[in-house]
């Protein structure tokens, strides 16, 4: 009879052991892996200017506590087509109306905001960069959030209008994706369909405006955060969604981590995440970073760096 528990000890790799198993000779392990997890729904639109404001909040919170979440971006549809919309709360009722409104909230939260081209060159609808995220979400899911985050910083800080077939090739591009195969693949009705299976959910979940985060447990109860929040709303909904779970938030990951993978920041990003003063920015920079690795600049009298490629 097999023994199926047999053990014995090799001597090149100096392990005694289960037969047949692998042993890799570094490996990490992680303890502090939650029991539970929620899941939690950003229900967004990539000309959503509160969801641009929300983009230092957001990062800091999946920064520290996204080991307890699992994370799904829903495109929420907020602008099909100008015939007949109307934003009485904004009073926007037609482009020309969107440039002031998107100078006022980025002026009150210091993520910089253009939005001249609403008066040349309006965007036409939403749905067009939104169907472009569905694509890549399908290609590869990892690639979606990071597409997300460069519309968002084409069309905001620099004035970029990211409904025009030529601005999203070369985000696409940027990624290291096909820029003209997908932009072409999102113009398929079968784009759209994917598209408006977010909206339903988005519907299903209650969404009315965004931004609107939702965290859901196991038993399919919630909390809903409607709107651009401070960061202390998302932590106490996660800990009341989990209310057993001794919840602890990660150490955020050095500048010079986050400057890799990100590629460029704002000076309100980096205040968030490493709880700076707006004047003490600049010499944590110089601290944290090795010269000839970023670049500084500014836009509309906002400091960003960028990583030097």
């Amino acid at each position: 009879m097999t023994n199926k528990n047999a053990m014995m000890c090799d001597l090149e790799t100096g392990i005694c052991g289960p037969v047949g198993e692998e042993n890799s000779v570094l490996e990490l392990i992680d303890l502090t892996v939650p029991n539970k997890k929620v899941d939690l729904y950003y229900v967004t639109d990539p000309i959503c200017s509160h969801c641009w404001a929300l983009e230092p909040t957001l990062r800091k919170f999946v920064e520290e506590y996204g080991n307890y979440i699992n994370m799904h971006t829903l495109m929420g549809g907020l602008l099909e087509k100008w015939d007949g919309f109307a934003d009485v709360a904004n009073g926007i009722s037609g482009p020309a109306d969107v440039a002031e409104h998107w100078r006022e909230v980025g002026d009150h939260t210091r993520m910089p905001i253009d939005g001249s081209f609403w008066l040349e060159d309006p965007v036409s609808s939403s749905y067009i960069p939104s169907r472009v995220f569905k694509i890549i979400q399908q290609h590869d899911a990892s690639l979606a959030p990071v597409f997300l985050r460069k519309a968002r910083e084409a069309v905001f800080p620099f004035n970029n209008n990211i409904a025009r077939d030529e601005v999203l090739i070369d985000i696409i591009n940027e990624i290291g994706l096909n820029g003209e195969e997908i932009v072409k693949e999102s113009h398929l009705p079968a784009t759209q369909a994917s598209l408006e299976e977010d909206f339903t959910m988005a519907s299903q979940l209650g969404v009315r405006g965004f931004p609107t985060i939702i965290f859901l447990n196991e038993e399919q109860k919630g909390v809903k955060v409607v709107g651009a929040r401070p960061y202390e709303y998302y932590v106490q909904a996660l800990k009341q969604m989990l209310p057993n779970e001794n919840i602890q938030p990660k150490t955020v990951p050095k500048l010079q981590n986050i400057l890799e993978k990100e590629e460029l920041l704002f000076s309100r990003e980096i205040e968030e995440l490493y709880g700076l003063d707006q004047q003490d920015v600049a010499s944590f920079v110089e601290k944290e970073l090795a010269e000839g690795t970023y670049l500084v600049d500014k836009v509309l009298g906002e400091k960003y760096i960028k990583r030097n490629k």
